[in-house]
């Protein structure tokens, strides 16, 4: 009964400020559109611990990062293949506020482009995260669809099948290789979306995923999927858009970031660079193609790596992993560039995750700019990209090594405009101060 009275307050309060700022969709598209994201160590945010230290914080991250790497490294499809993987991701760090059905029921989901799909967790699902309040019931909802597995979608999507019931209704499995599943419907449902200036848009029929079993261990109530596959909200909105949306990530948990979809997600101006975006076939990432890193005098080449012989498309820039992961060979050489010139006391990282540590506070930080340097592009990276306070007067190196593949992660985009042109199949960056946007 309390259930249904928090469900039943929360839609009428988000029905009462839709009703009264409600945009149709072709309006909100006319100049583009914009939407607050939060981090998920925000006050705002229902995931937010007031008894958390920034240690805790940081080691929070480090996992979540190895384990997304880890997971990214069991989707990669047959190029061959057709269809497309439904990638439900863990966790991540920026969040959007949504309301999902009629009448509306606010949603958190994680802000993901290496998903591709919007993906929630429904009521029922007995075995879901649910420690941040009642969940999506589709049974209240008018516009809340099943879609059947004879559709063209359901076909489109991997692992799904017909119900076993009369319905024939399109549900998907998805399995991994640790033991973990995850199970829903495949359903079409209308979605609303709060812009910066006030406003909601709404988005009608939009394919989402409606979680009913899963043992996944990601903390959040959904995903927002901007990935390039095909029931991707990019992919689905992608006429009224453009192919176009950007965002620019906050470097403190305390200002909100944004997220920009349409006309507004140009990234022009003085500053801007831009590389391609290498797209393969059957798979949802955004790949990038590094050539190297340069500290100081010294370049360290990139090359290949797990994700693609030829060195094209090396590694995948990502917006839900916080740190930015890379081969243990050029990992090493970028530490060892970096100990050559910065004349700091080395200090053991207090979080046993991090190689390279030193005494020191952000204010006193004394560090050489790190350029990453992508094909056409190279991006200056600052102290709030490449290091992070991991202790009291601690910093350290905010690279990982890894096993499973390179990726460029959103410590190292934040202070950026990184916009994603998907008709270019380009990414730029601008060096922006992402408090003031």
């Amino acid at each position: 009964m309390l259930v249904m009275t928090i469900m039943s307050r929360s839609s009428c309060l988000a029905l009462v400020l839709l009703c009264l700022y409600n945009l149709s969709f072709l309006e909100a598209f006319n100049n583009g559109f914009s939407a607050e994201m939060i981090h998920r160590d925000s006050s705002k945010s229902p995931f937010y611990q007031p008894t958390e230290t920034q240690i805790q914080r940081v080691a929070n991250a480090v996992r979540r990062s190895i384990d997304r790497a880890n997971h990214f490294n069991q989707h990669f499809v047959n190029p061959n293949k057709v269809q497309s993987p439904i990638t439900l991701l863990y966790d991540g760090d920026y969040l959007l506020s949504y309301l999902a059905g009629t009448p509306p029921f606010p949603v958190y989901g994680i802000l993901d482009t290496g998903s591709d799909m919007v993906s929630l967790q429904c009521q029922l699902c007995a075995t879901c995260y649910n420690d941040t309040g009642p969940m999506f019931d589709p049974s209240y909802s008018k516009t809340y669809k099943n879609l059947p597995c004879s559709s063209t979608t359901c076909q489109l999507v991997k692992g799904t099948t017909c119900s076993s019931d009369k319905r024939k209704n399109c549900e998907y499995t998805q399995n991994y290789k640790d033991g973990s599943h995850s199970q829903g419907d495949l359903s079409v449902e209308t979605l609303t979306l709060g812009s910066t200036n006030g406003s909601f848009v709404t988005f009608p029929r939009t394919v989402i995923g409606c979680i009913r079993n899963t043992n996944l261990s990601f903390d959040t109530t959904g995903i927002v999927g901007l990935g390039s596959g095909p029931m991707s909200l990019i992919s689905q909105l992608s006429s009224s858009i453009g192919g176009k949306f950007s965002y620019c990530l906050a470097p403190t948990s305390i200002m909100s970031s944004k997220l920009n979809l349409g006309d507004v997600a140009v990234v022009s101006g003085d500053g801007v660079v831009s590389t391609p975006i290498v797209l393969r076939h059957g798979q949802t990432f955004y790949y990038l193609t590094l050539e190297a890193f340069s500290v100081g005098n010294k370049r360290i080449e990139f090359g290949s790596s797990s994700f693609g012989s030829s060195g094209k498309g090396n590694i995948i820039i990502d917006s839900a992993t916080t740190f930015t992961l890379l081969p243990h060979d050029v990992y090493s050489k970028l530490e060892s560039a970096v100990v050559d010139v910065v004349k700091l006391e080395r200090v053991v990282d207090p979080l046993k995750q991090f190689k390279l540590c030193y005494k020191s506070t952000f204010v006193k930080l004394d560090i050489p700019v790190i350029v990453a340097h992508f094909n056409g592009a190279d991006i200056k990276l600052n102290a709030i990209n490449t290091f992070i306070v991991a202790g009291d007067g601690v910093v350290c190196l905010a690279f990982l090594p890894s096993q499973t593949g390179a990726i460029f992660g959103n410590l190292a985009q934040q202070n950026f405009l990184v916009g994603y042109d998907l008709q270019k199949k380009i990414i730029s960056f601008k060096p922006t101060d992402c408090t003031k946007q």
